[in-house]
C-alpha cells in the first residue's frame, strides 16, 4: 500500500469531559491545600494513567471509607456515592469532598424526586458500576435496574400507571433509546426525566464516532476497560461501519499487526483520557506512515464546571481570589493529567 494513501482521522470533541477535569483537579488541588496522603473513595475516574499518576503526588485510592483513617481527608470519585457513603464518612469524622460529576447530581436529585411521588423508576444501566450503584442508592426502594434491551423482559412494576425510566450517564445513546422503546411497550405510560440523563460529553464523543466510522479501516479508541464511555466507543465505532475496532490505554498497546491492509485509522479517547495519550497514539501511528491526520468536529465544548464547595473555600482561605480559583479550574498545572 503507498504510503502516501495512509490517514488518521481524528475525532473531536475527545477525552476529558468538564465533569472529569473538575473531579482531577480536585485531586490536584486537595494534595496542595492539605498535603499527601488525601484519600480517593474508589478510582476518581475510570482511567489507569490518571489514577497511577495521583497515586504518585501522593492520592491513596480505597474501595470503602472504613479504610480511611478517622479524621482524615477523602474525595467521593466523580462518579458519586449513595447517601449512606456520606453517613458513613460522617460516623469516622472524615473531611469529606465530593467530586461527584454535577450531571451525576442531576440523576441522583431526579431519582429522589419521583421516589418521593412513590414512582417505580427503572434505571437503565450497568448492574455493579459506580455510578448505577451510587444512584439506587437514593431511593432501593423504588428502583430497579435495567442492564440493557435483553433485562426488559424481567421488569415489573406496581403501577404501569406510574413508571418514569432514568439512565446512567455513560451509555451508548442508541442502545438506551432502544431500551426505552422496549420499555414503553411494556408501560405505554412511561415518563422520560426531565431532561437528558445521557451526558452530553457522552453523546458528542459517539457522534463523532458515527461520522467517523464508515471511512475507517481500523478504530483505535484510548481509554481503560473498566471505563464505561470508551468501551462504548468501540461499540459504536463497529456498529456504524468501522472494519475492525480496539480500545488500548496506552500506544504501547497497539498491535502493529492491526495496522496491516489498512488505510484510515480513526482515533478517539474516552471522556476520562488525558490527551498526551492520545498524542502518543499519534505518535506512534506516525512512526508507520500514518503522519496525514485530519479532524472530524462533530461539535464545540466550552463547557465547564466549577471546583467542589469544600475546595473552593479552602483555597479562599488560603488567599485565592475567586478569579485564581475559577483559572485553577481550568488551567491547573497538571502535567501529564492535562
Amino acid at each position: 500500500m503507498a504510503e502516501n494513501t495512509r490517514r488518521v482521522l481524528l475525532a473531536a470533541p475527545r477525552g476529558y469531559c468538564a465533569g472529569v477535569d473538575r473531579a482531577v483537579v480536585t485531586v490536584e488541588k486537595a494534595l496542595e491545600l492539605y498535603g499527601p496522603p488525601v484519600y480517593v473513595r474508589k478510582e476518581i475516574v475510570h482511567n489507569k494513567h490518571v489514577v497511577t499518576t495521583l497515586e504518585k503526588r501522593g492520592a491513596i485510592f480505597v474501595d470503602e471509607t472504613d479504610e480511611v483513617p478517622e479524621g482524615a481527608t477523602v474525595i467521593f470519585s466523580a462518579h458519586g456515592v449513595a447517601p449512606i457513603v456520606h453517613e458513613e464518612a460522617a460516623a469516622r469524622s472524615l473531611k469529606t469532598v465530593d467530586a461527584t460529576c454535577p450531571l451525576v447530581t442531576k440523576v441522583h436529585r431526579e431519582a429522589v424526586r419521583f421516589a418521593d411521588a412513590d414512582y417505580d423508576i427503572l434505571l437503565i444501566g450497568h448492574e455493579g458500576h459506580e455510578e448505577v450503584v451510587g444512584t439506587s442508592g437514593e431511593a432501593p426502594d423504588h428502583i430497579t435496574i435495567v442492564d440493557g434491551p435483553a433485562d426488559v423482559a424481567n421488569v415489573g412494576v406496581r403501577d404501569p400507571e406510574k413508571v418514569v425510566w432514568l439512565s446512567q450517564t455513560t451509555l451508548s445513546v442508541d442502545e438506551t433509546m432502544e431500551t426505552v422503546r422496549l420499555l414503553r411497550e411494556k408501560f405505554p405510560s412511561l415518563q422520560d426525566p426531565p431532561s437528558d440523563d445521557i451526558c452530553y460529553a457522552t453523546q458528542n464523543r459517539q457522534l463523532a464516532v458515527k461520522q467517523m466510522a464508515r471511512e475507517c479501516d481500523l478504530m483505535i479508541v484510548v481509554g481503560s476497560r473498566n471505563s464505561s464511555n470508551s468501551v462504548r466507543l468501540v461499540e459504536v465505532a463497529l456498529e456504524h461501519g468501522s472494519r475492525a475496532g480496539h480500545l488500548v490505554d496506552y500506544a504501547a498497546e497497539i498491535d502493529e499487526g492491526w495496522l496491516d491492509g489498512v488505510s484510515t485509522v480513526g482515533v478517539t479517547s474516552g471522556a476520562s483520557v488525558p490527551e498526551i495519550l492520545v498524542r502518543e497514539v499519534l505518535e506512534f501511528l506516525s512512526d508507520r506512515g500514518f503522519g496525514d491526520v485530519r479532524p472530524v468536529v462533530a461539535a464545540e465544548e466550552s463547557l465547564m464546571f466549577a471546583l467542589p464547595n469544600e475546595i473552593r473555600r479552602d483555597l479562599k482561605a488560603a488567599g485565592m481570589s475567586d478569579k485564581m480559583i475559577h483559572d485553577a479550574a481550568s488551567l491547573a498545572d497538571s502535567g501529564s493529567l492535562h
